[in-house]
């Protein structure tokens, strides 16, 4: 469970933290946002604000980070990204840092509420051409800042071999260790890119039925951008899947790390579903599914 200090972190809190702070922003109602976040927990401040409050150690690293470079990565992007505009400090018996952003308008993406899905991938693979095109020098490298997005997905090879051991018939063992060695030996070797690390629903804003904000850059950083194609196996197929992978600028090599990624992710949450909620075992088994069958398609 992540510690957040002897504060729980609710809409009192956060209206303790403003009123102490930024007592100019004091009156401004203050109202809890669904979904409001693991790592971080989100409220809304008035009409054009919103907190970000981290929950725990690892979550408060990003806080410095965002601060000062999601004003940077701005500029030019095709879309808009949370813009900071005030950086609290620990206070109330809460320990981290904390933020105040601009709020960005929009609802988290759905099969239900994205009109034309080949043109949201396309939109989003525009995204991160630009964004893995932004000047990368002196960015963080990937660390426990951001669980080590933009590393190797060998980072978690003892996490994926584990699940898949735990797993046992519950999943097909065989294709799915040649698909994870395939991905851990198609080695990157390029130079570090600014990568957004956590592209999934949750992240990306949808109005009118179309790609209008991506937002949540905690795990951003700089290294190798495969961990942003997850979403190709987590929310898009069919047609809007091939659009983003023919809209992106990366090769092969990049697309089947991203399969590396994108299988972690649903062997672990596979794992933690059958023993704590097996009604949401339903999600990561067709992630796995989708990954397979992409997969058989190149071998």
């Amino acid at each position: 469970m992540p510690d957040q200090g002897n504060a729980p972190i609710d809409s009192d809190l956060a209206r303790r933290l403003v009123g102490s702070q930024f007592p100019h922003w004091a009156q401004l109602p203050i109202s809890t946002v669904d979904p409001g976040g693991w790592d971080n927990r989100t409220f809304r401040l008035g009409a054009k604000l919103s907190i970000r409050l981290p929950s725990g150690p690892g979550y408060a690293q990003q806080v410095r980070k965002e601060q000062h470079w999601l004003p940077l990565l701005a500029t030019g992007l095709p879309l808009p990204i949370p813009t900071p505009v005030a950086e609290g400090l620990p206070a109330e018996g809460y320990p981290y840092p904390w933020s105040i952003y601009q709020w960005l308008d929009g609802q988290v993406a759905s099969e239900t509420n994205v009109a034309d899905p080949t043109r949201f991938a396309t939109a989003l693979a525009g995204f991160l051409n630009v964004l893995h095109q932004r000047e990368p020098t002196g960015g963080p490298a990937p660390g426990s800042h951001n669980c080590f997005r933009g590393a190797s997905p060998t980072v978690y090879a003892d996490e994926t071999l584990s699940a898949l051991e735990a797993l046992g018939t519950e999943v097909p063992a065989e294709p799915l260790r040649r698909l994870w060695d395939h991905a851990v030996g198609a080695h990157w070797d390029g130079d570090p890119v600014w990568f957004h690390g956590d592209v999934a629903t949750a992240n990306l804003l949808v109005s009118e039925g179309q790609l209008s904000a991506v937002i949540d850059f905690g795990c951003s950083g700089v290294g190798d951008p495969a961990c942003d194609l997850v979403i190709a196996w987590t929310f898009l197929h069919g047609s809007a899947r091939d659009a983003f992978r023919k809209s992106l600028n990366e090769d092969a090599a990049t697309w089947s790390r991203g399969r590396g990624w994108a299988l972690w992710k649903a062997l672990i949450s596979l794992v933690a579903a059958l023993e704590n909620n097996p009604k949401a075992a339903a999600g990561p088994r067709r992630d796995i599914q989708r990954l397979l069958l992409d997969f058989s398609g190149e071998t």
